[in-house]
């Protein structure tokens, strides 16, 4: 009886969820296959795209719960993916055409966008919350053989290092992000050095640096390395209202496009979630009409010309690969719930 109650709450759930974010029916892609088995190198969202016109809409499709969502099952190579037209419904068995044995680890689970794009933004650069954060953490004090600068395979010693904790980032405080509405500080993003493990703990702790991608010297900060992982939360829209505007491009001079990154000033404390699929807006000109004697202003309508997908968030700030794109991405150009 409790099972059958549990069951009825989450499809509820489930149900609420799809209505909050739209009530408009799924729309199944023009030539959606019956099914797909997995290869390795599929993404949740190039599987989506296959079957769904707005590939966002996954977990209505999937029936899944907000914790679903968050944590989806597994899809890993060799299973396939199966449509039912008359939901339309996806479900995912094992495929009798490509019959093989694999281990069920994170690392053999497709992720939701493609992980070599990402995998260095995972990690770095870094977004410090305060200024006061960024002084306080652990920073080099010396180098080994009183060197001035740090390489791969360098010994150095470093004060604040945490006990039980052996892999650490290596980073410089840059300039802070600012809000383009508001001019507040979000945060400071570092710039990244390398990283380092430790080789004896203590005050101060003896550590190797393992990858040099910068100089290190003294007064260069430090902090845990997070844990790596892939990114495998179904992309779904927000349920609540979601408005903000691109701070930062990545890789572009003035403008960037598909598969580039992107950082928002939306972060966890605006509702921002890893998964997010935001929809790309261009503004609207104010435009002067003129007809005779007569002038007439006009704002033109904002357009919508694209999705981004995010990947890492942080408190104010987040980062989001751009999926697709019709025109140019620029600095400015607003991110909305679609």
């Amino acid at each position: 009886m409790i099972i059958r109650i549990i069951s009825a709450l989450l499809i509820s759930f489930s149900s609420v969820y799809a209505v909050a974010q739209t009530a408009k029916p799924v729309a199944l892609a023009a030539d959606a296959p019956d099914r797909h088995v997995v290869v390795r190198g599929d993404t949740l969202w190039g599987i989506s795209g296959k079957f769904l016109q707005d590939p966002w809409r996954w977990p209505e499709v999937w029936r899944m719960n907000r914790d679903q969502i968050k944590n989806p099952h597994r899809i890993y190579p060799g299973q396939v993916v199966v449509l039912n037209r008359n939901g339309p419904t996806l479900s995912l068995e094992t495929s009798k055409l490509q019959p093989q044995v694999y281990e069920e680890k994170d690392r053999d689970a497709i992720p939701s966008i493609p992980h070599n794009i990402i995998q260095p933004f995972l990690s770095e650069p870094l977004v410090i919350e305060t200024e006061e954060m960024a002084n306080e953490s652990a920073k080099i004090i010396a180098i080994d053989e009183d060197r001035v600068f740090v390489g791969a395979g360098d010994k150095f010693y470093a004060t604040g290092v945490k006990p039980k904790t052996n892999l650490w980032q290596v980073y410089r405080p840059a300039k802070p992000i600012i809000d383009p509405d508001t001019e507040e500080t979000l945060g400071y993003e570092a710039f990244y050095l390398g990283s380092a493990k430790v080789k004896k703990e203590g005050e101060p702790a003896t550590l190797e640096a393992i990858v040099a991608k910068q100089e290190m010297g003294r007064g260069d900060r430090l902090m845990a390395a997070p844990k790596p992982d892939v990114i495998t939360y179904a992309p779904h829209a927000p349920s609540a209202k979601i408005e903000g505007r691109i701070v930062k491009l990545y890789d572009g001079v003035g403008e960037t496009g598909r598969n580039y990154i992107v950082t928002l000033n939306r972060g966890k404390r605006d509702g921002v979630e890893t998964g997010h699929v935001l929809a790309l807006y261009r503004t609207g000109r104010d435009v002067t009409y003129r007809e005779g004697n007569d002038k007439e202003e006009y704002k033109l309508p904002d357009e919508r010309y694209g999705l981004v997908f995010v990947f890492r968030t942080f408190d104010r700030v987040s980062y989001a690969l751009v999926m697709n794109a019709s025109r140019p991405v620029l600095p400015r150009d607003t991110v909305r719930t679609p």
